[in-house]
């Protein structure tokens, strides 16, 4: 005789299809019972013997659609009850969320061809979704994952969607964001006064829109993730006039391209890089140009590098958009230089109306604005730049070690929260430079909606070491305001913490060392760290080496002014004539004399070695000097390098050696392309010299200085050859990003 059971699954189970899969699998099965969405993931009700029932969730591991994660999955005997055949309920929210949120997701393969198929009803849709693809995340009020609590609440579905929506068979049974032209979401064209630019000629707003970019038109255009800035990226006056709107002088754009077969025919793209520029998350993709892609393209979409951002449409909007146009368009994201990605009608007008000339709206609220994720790839490894859109906020890789509810309010560049308010972290998306209003407003904003979502506070808040960061201030206020302990954790520690935490090594018994390389951090001794070497094993973390301390000059502004960082490491005053003022070189040298404050710092030695050699004295955006000096190691066309420590040995590594180095070579005329190779090649040998000398066959990279594809190039062959096992982070971007993280997992392993 049938019994009752009760099926529970968690993980990344609700806005992915899996309540009409669940069903239609029933129905194949003839079993009887419910399923629906609940604060813990999906349940399911059904009645059957017990090897039907094992069979039933068997198939459902087995083959549960492509966008679900199964963590934890539960099939307990209940009392027995009585259903008229297999339905669809209502969700069932008895207590708080405990489930992840699911990111956004591109637009699928099979909504393409519709919104592409003259004969398709949804033909020119720009908003055309189903179960496996549209917004998610950035739609997201509340939980569980139903239509009522997201933006799309606002349209009543036609009867025509209605009845796709009901019907078993049919790919958008119970699809969430599902609508159409005639109940769906509206798009609207206007000039930056708020007037509605008159369609002509029967065109369609799409044709509207394309007409405006061919003429030149810098458009701000409403996608399902905020506004993007779009522009003819042929176009070498419309790029230049974007760059100045935007005060974006020199920082590269991204491009957009239709398809996987115009990215193609314009750069070099490995299987990787085509598989990540087509997967659900469609991030921008570094890619090497062909030789014709520097005169067909605007030479101010990326200057003075050899790698172009490129992404393929992550929405209907943007297929109908590039498809149309036929060329590539740049498509940045709609803000000023250093603020967040904007999403609010008002707020948008107000904003870029002096940077855009026509406005794209759109009536479907976004609640969670998110910028595009960044990635590039060397020998198949993936290198995240900026983890957003399609990635966060679900970080999947680790589960909280105990159930206390913490919050990591991260660093102060590249900001980012951590939150486990249950069994599942949280890692919010990007939000960028907190030095912003807009950006700390962003930041607070998401929390409190996190503290909204999830229905509690934290117990406890940790924050960075460093006093003045504005995660560190406001952490502090929060945890007096709800009366709870607040931690701080120092940056490097953090940084080895969260690679620890991705591959999951905190039980190691084995020692494994850490090199962790950015720009700044405070350290333990008052010093700003910055090339670090931690040992870890079996929850024991020490520092063992950095590279040698120089002058930390002129505060923050050492940071944007390469050339600081070279009067702070060696003295030559022929060095400095050309790049600074007499006044100025008095100034500084009155601070090097005075200053006590020094740093480890190999992003500033990066920003040396790039002034060194003439790559740049000042820089318009963070990290200019150190992709500059990348793309000039990428021209050295041979394959011996010059060792800048000559193979010695040390404890802590001579910094002033390596540039005292660089400059003899220099001016004995040695080719400047070289020079660059073999100073990131000289690191490299350094990681691998500190290994051997530790008796440590296992190393962990983060920091920001690790996103470098060639000096991931040159360690990676390094340790290859000598049998070393390198941690790469690949789910988190190894910058401060990771930093929220970092903490979170330094706190419930280590915290010593």
């Amino acid at each position: 005789m049938p019994n009752s059971y009760k099926i529970q699954l968690g993980g990344q189970v609700q806005g992915v299809g899996f309540r009409p899969f669940v069903y239609n699998l029933a129905q194949r099965l003839g079993l009887n019972g419910t399923v629906c969405n609940d604060e813990n993931g999906v349940l399911i009700h059904a009645n059957g013997t017990k090897d039907e029932l094992v069979q039933f969730l068997g198939d459902i591991l087995e083959k549960a659609p492509d966008a679900a994660i199964i963590q934890s999955h539960t099939m307990v005997p209940t009392e027995r009850r009585q259903f008229d055949g297999f339905h669809i309920l209502p969700p069932q929210k008895t207590g708080r969320l405990s489930v992840p949120l699911t990111a956004d997701f591109a637009i699928c393969s099979a909504c393409k061809n519709e919104v592409l198929d003259p004969n398709n009803r949804r033909f020119g849709y720009a908003f055309t979704t189903c179960t496996q693809c549209g917004p998610r995340y950035a739609i997201t009020k509340t939980f569980p994952f139903e239509r009522e609590n997201t933006g799309m609440d606002a349209f009543t579905m036609c009867s025509d969607c209605n009845e796709e929506y009901v019907n078993a068979a049919d790919r958008r049974f119970h699809s969430q964001t599902n609508s159409c032209a005639t109940c769906g979401i509206t798009l609207t064209l206007e000039d930056v006064e708020g007037k509605p630019v008159v369609q002509s000629n029967g065109n369609t707003q799409i044709q509207q829109i394309t007409e405006c970019l061919k003429a030149g038109a810098i458009v701000a255009l409403k996608n399902t993730n905020g506004f993007l800035l779009v522009v003819d990226a042929t176009n070498d006056a419309a790029v230049e006039r974007l760059r100045v709107r935007k005060q974006r002088p020199d920082k590269p754009f991204a491009l957009l391209y239709k398809d996987l077969e115009a990215v193609a025919a314009d750069f070099e793209v490995s299987g990787e890089e085509t598989d990540m520029l087509s997967s659900p998350m469609a991030p921008i993709v570094l890619l090497s140009p062909k030789e014709h892609v520097k005169t067909s393209l605007s030479e101010k979409v990326a200057p003075n590098l050899n790698r172009y951002g490129v992404m393929l449409p992550s929405s209907a909007l943007l297929l109908l958009l590039s498809s149309t146009m036929r060329i590539p368009l740049v498509a940045t994201s709609g803000n000023l230089h250093g603020s967040p990605i904007l999403s609010n009608e008002k707020e948008a007008r107000q904003k870029l109306a002096p940077v855009a000339d026509y406005m794209v709206h759109h009536d479907l609220q976004i609640v969670f604005p998110q910028d595009d994720s960044v990635c590039h790839f060397i020998d198949g490894q993936r290198i995240l730049l900026r983890r957003s859109r399609g990635l966060a906020p679900n970080f999947m890789d680790y589960r909280p070690k105990t159930k206390e509810r913490v919050l990591a309010m991260g660093a102060h560049l590249k900001s980012t929260l951590a939150f486990t308010p249950n069994g599942h972290t949280y890692v919010s998306p990007y939000f960028g430079n907190l030095d912003s209003y807009e950006v700390l407003q962003r930041y607070t904003e998401t929390l409190q909606l996190y503290t909204q979502l999830f229905e509690v506070l934290p117990e406890v808040i940790l924050v960075d070491k460093h006093p003045s960061y504005q995660s560190t201030i406001l952490g502090k206020e929060l945890a007096d305001k709800w009366k709870i302990p607040v931690v701080d954790i120092q940056h490097h520690k953090a940084h080895f913490a969260s690679i620890l935490a991705e591959h999951d090594r905190f039980e190691s018994q084995k020692p494994i060392l850490g090199v962790i390389w950015d720009g700044t951090g405070l350290g333990d001794d008052g010093m700003i760290w910055g090339g670090e070497f931690f040992t870890y094993r079996n929850h024991d973390m020490q520092r063992v080496a950095h590279f040698e301390y120089f002058h930390s000059l002129a505060g923050d502004k050492m940071a944007k002014e390469p050339r600081l960082s070279l009067f702070g490491l060696i003295e030559e005053p022929a060095l400095f004539a050309e790049k600074f003022t007499a006044n100025e070189l008095r100034i500084y040298h009155r601070l090097k004399l005075n200053g006590t404050l020094k740093t480890s710092s190999v992003g500033r030695l990066f920003d040396a070695v790039a002034s060194l050699l003439g790559v740049l004295h000042v820089s318009s955006y963070e990290g200019e000097a150190a992709m500059l000096l990348e793309d000039l190691a990428w021209q050295y066309d041979g394959d011996v390098f010059i060792d800048l420590l000559d193979g010695q040995r040390f404890q802590n590594i001579p910094t002033h050696e390596i540039i005292g180095g660089l400059s003899e070579l220099k001016q004995q005329g040695e080719d400047h392309s070289k020079l660059a190779a073999s100073f990131i090649h000289t690191l490299a040998k350094v990681i691998v010299r500190k290994a051997e000398a530790l008796h440590i066959n296992t190393v962990a990279c983060s920091g920001g200085v690790f996103q470098n594809r060639f000096l991931v190039d040159q360690l990676m062959k390094l340790c290859k050859a000598n049998t070393i096992e390198l941690l790469w982070h690949n789910a988190l971007c190894s910058n401060d990003e990771n930093i929220a993280l970092g903490q979170l997992a330094y706190y419930q392993h280590i915290n010593d």
